[in-house]
């Protein structure tokens, strides 16, 4: 099959909607099919090997523009040269089905969708409910919206969204990692990373509700209880004052990343809302470090297997609690194989199948004249 795979956001920059499209167009062409990317920006000839990703199945449409979106900056391309360079991709990619991310972001998605004469498959990854673009986009974008064929949410809280604001009924498939990609290494003593604790962070710190700050106002209190632990922050943007014990390792490719999480005893997301999925955690288990994270509902959906929640939950912007969660976590053993086990439900092995039986339901339902969303 030839599947289209649009993702609105700009490839060079960091983001889970993109890795998320590069990971799907990985696991698609590993199973046999023809897949070709459409997204702005470009990626270099590292990122295109590290996606497994011929050059020739990636096309541009151009520049991008930051614009706030969801408690962060989406850098997206729109306007006449990209609409133009979208119906041409999709006349001499010659698809039988299009799978778009985000369909009702103003960029390349929502110009394919508009544009595509095959059956579309859309992904939903926002999971605010009160998000007034949503709401906007329900109001203003019926007739886009109505050409999606098959709808996919991330989690059950990005479906209570979509049903709630665009009047779809997206089956629930979660964001793909894959396990080969993650170690969680026996620890010769008693810490991961050597002869001291280390605590982990990662986001983009230009972002508030990534929750940099409330683990920053946790340092004192977790330094106090565990004098000689070492809290590692790693990713893009300005570093901001950080207090004792706290080491800033930048920003880190995926494979450098990897490596951190394996040597991490705890892994800690403080993040403050607007989180659809929570690919990170999964990172993280899959590494065999620790959890602890925000009760935001996402992660509490995630972070559940058949014996229970796993990880520590604590509230949302509350330093102390996520002091004492943390402390608590590096003092007690991590069930890594239980992690282990609940990472491994999102393989792309086994998410890819489940993104396949979906494309099938909307070629069936386009063949037939008939749409779900």
């Amino acid at each position: 099959m030839r599947i289209g795979l649009v993702c609105p956001y700009d490839l060079r920059s960091h983001g889970g909607v993109q890795a998320q499209v590069l990971g799907l167009a990985r696991w698609l062409a590993g199973a046999g099919h023809e897949t070709y990317v459409l997204a702005p920006g470009t990626l270099s000839d590292a990122r295109l090997a590290e996606a497994d990703l011929d050059r020739d199945r990636l096309t541009s449409t151009g520049g991008s523009v930051a614009v706030p979106y969801n408690g962060s900056v989406a850098r997206v391309a729109c306007g006449p040269m990209s609409s133009l360079r979208v119906r041409r991709w999709l006349a001499e990619s010659d698809l039988d089905l299009l799978h778009v991310h985000e369909p009702i972001t103003p960029s390349a998605s929502v110009l394919a969708v508009r544009a595509a004469e095959v059956p579309v498959v859309a992904t939903f990854h926002t999971a605010t409910p009160g998000s007034r673009s949503m709401a906007a986009a329900g109001r203003l974008l019926g007739d886009t919206i109505a050409r999606i064929d098959q709808g996919i949410a991330v989690s059950r809280v990005a479906a209570t969204v979509v049903e709630r604001h665009l009047g779809l009924h997206p089956r629930v498939i979660g964001n793909g990692i894959r396990m080969t990609d993650f170690t969680a290494p026996v620890p010769n003593g008693r810490w991961r990373g050597g002869d001291r604790p280390r605590v982990t962070f990662v986001g983009r710190l230009r972002e508030p509700r990534k929750g940099l700050g409330v683990l920053l106002a946790a340092v004192d209190e977790i330094v106090r209880r565990q004098p000689d632990v070492e809290i590692c922050v790693a990713g893009a943007g300005v570093p901001v004052p950080m207090g004792p014990n706290v080491r800033y390792v930048g920003e880190m490719t995926n494979e450098q990343r990897n490596q951190l999480l394996a040597m991490s005893d705890v892994f800690v997301a403080p993040h403050t809302g607007r989180e659809s999925f929570g690919i990170v955690l999964l990172e993280a288990l899959a590494s065999g470090a620790a959890v602890v994270a925000s009760d935001l509902p996402a992660f509490v959906e995630l972070l559940r297997d058949e014996d229970g929640p796993l990880g520590r939950i604590v509230e949302a912007g509350a330093a102390e609690p996520l002091a004492q969660a943390v402390i608590r976590a590096l003092a007690e053993p991590v069930p890594v194989a239980r992690g282990r086990a609940l990472a491994a439900e999102y393989d792309w092995e086994r998410i890819g199948p489940s993104v396949l039986e979906t494309y099938a339901d909307a070629l069936t339902l386009r063949a037939a004249g008939r749409r779900t969303g």
